[in-house]
């Protein structure tokens, strides 16, 4: 007797969609069985019409626990990316206090969400410019990757130097970790910003203007460099332009050790969004133009950018303020639970791509990338039990009442599709059922780095 069976369903690889069933046994995928079988369990779902997909690993989020729970906590931002079918998030180091940076931080961070999470979870660890001797001892906690700040940063942070990068590419080498850049050149972003600010200039154009393509460009190259120099593993985070996806693809060409990631919201939105509505469509690197944004879908389609990622980056309303020029708002938009009706949308249902596009980017790639490989982003024997089911037909809008996250703003209220996940199952176990909380806090596991 199997403990689950979701049956009758069209199951999606990262290069296959076929009716089948899925068998699980023990919180595992224990069999890929024909659509008819006859297999009982304990409990069976039926899936006809439905896509079944590996549960989505959302790579970058800011969940803001401990030290920002007025933005978000993991109670909250669990429950959101449940709903909306992610089984799996890394936590980033910052917007936390303290930041992620030492042993002790990562215990304390652990202790303190682990009774919170409805989800599986693992960390990011920061690397700053006074913690570079304990990134061998963070790669020993299990963290699955290191994220650096080149552009200027929030308080809680510091960013790098090229230097410090350099030596801290050095460090990571040795065990042949992940390091992850927000790439926006700080001597461009910080001299344009000042400048703007001393004369008053501190207008929606006035923010795009500061941190222009160039910005993130000049940043992604030296990364390059200085991967191609030590070898070592870099990701690059939110790319918004495919002028820098090129320049990630020439990378790649040429051997070097890069992998990289853009969001949705650079996907569907562009300047003319944040001009016209405001504060909530504010980010960094910032929305870029509508033809920017249409020819970056090219990279997502031919692998250059490996994952899409929700960047999940909430906040208080009146943080969003522009009240004071709009280089004080908060930069960030809340996309952790919108993430894969979004992405369906525009790849199958408008553009009648293959859904294997959304295996690959948003399950498969995301685990051999962060070390999660032979355990989760898949379909296959032996692997976690994280699944979703995923109606075709089901339409939506986004709305505040939709939205699980403690604060309920988001840039994507207002969007509309078609294509949503019904059903999410964590290692076997239901934990959403048509947007309703069937699972408990304190099921989600830590996933720490396999370390081969």
């Amino acid at each position: 007797m199997l403990d689950l069976l979701v049956k009758n369903t069209l199951v999606v690889t990262s290069d296959d969609v076929f009716l089948g069933s899925v068998a699980v046994n023990n919180g595992k995928i224990a069999g890929i069985l024909p659509t008819n079988t006859n297999e009982q369990a304990d409990t069976i779902i039926d899936g006809k019409g439905c896509y079944l997909f590996p549960g989505i690993i959302d790579s970058h989020v800011h969940f803001n626990d401990p030290g920002f729970e007025w933005r978000e906590d993991f109670s909250h931002a669990t429950e959101a990316a449940a709903v909306g079918g992610v089984t799996t998030v890394v936590d980033m180091p910052l917007q936390n206090e303290p930041a992620l940076t030492d042993r002790q931080i990562f215990e304390k961070k652990y202790k303190t969400v682990k009774e919170k999470a409805l989800i599986d979870f693992a960390f990011w660890g920061g690397m700053v410019n006074f913690n570079l001797s304990k990134i061998s001892e963070l790669n020993d906690c299990g963290v699955v990757a290191f994220k650096t700040f080149l552009a200027p940063v929030s308080s809680d942070y510091t960013s790098l130097d090229y230097g410090r990068v350099r030596e801290g590419l050095s460090i990571i080498k040795t065990f042949d970790g992940l390091a992850g850049f927000h790439c926006e050149d700080y001597g461009i972003v910080s001299y344009n910003e000042e400048t703007a600010k001393k004369k008053g200039h501190v207008t929606r154009k006035d923010y795009l203007k500061a941190r222009p393509v160039v910005a993130e460009l000049v940043a992604v190259k030296t990364i390059i460099e200085l991967s191609r120099e030590s070898g070592t593993r870099v990701h690059i985070c939110h790319v918004s332009h495919p002028q820098v996806a090129e320049a990630i693809k020439l990378a790649k060409y040429q051997g070097v050790r890069i992998t990289a990631e853009t969001c949705p919201h650079y996907l569907i939105f562009n300047e003319k969004d944040f001009l016209d509505n405001g504060m909530f469509f504010k980010c960094a690197p910032p929305l870029r133009s509508e033809e920017a944004s249409l020819r970056l879908w090219d990279y997502v389609k031919d692998g250059t950018l490996d994952l899409v990622v929700s960047d999940h980056s909430p906040c208080a309303d009146r943080e969003k303020s522009e009240s004071e020029g709009v280089f004080n708002a908060w930069g960030g938009i809340s996309g952790v639970q919108a993430g894969l009706q979004i992405m369906f949308n525009e790849i199958v249902s408008k553009r009648n791509w293959s859904p294997t596009l959304i295996s690959r980017i948003m399950a498969e790639n995301p685990s051999k990338i962060f070390g999660m490989s032979g355990k989760k982003g898949a379909l296959t024997l032996g692997f976690d039990a994280d699944l979703v089911l995923v109606d075709p037909n089901a339409e939506w809008e986004i709305t505040d009442k939709s939205l699980k996250y403690l604060n309920k703003s988001s840039a994507f209220i207002g969007c509309k599709g078609t294509g949503l996940p019904v059903c999410t199952i964590l290692r076997g176990k239901v934990i959403v059922q048509d947007g309703v909380i069937k699972g408990k806090h304190g099921i989600g596991q830590l996933v720490r780095r396999n370390i081969c």
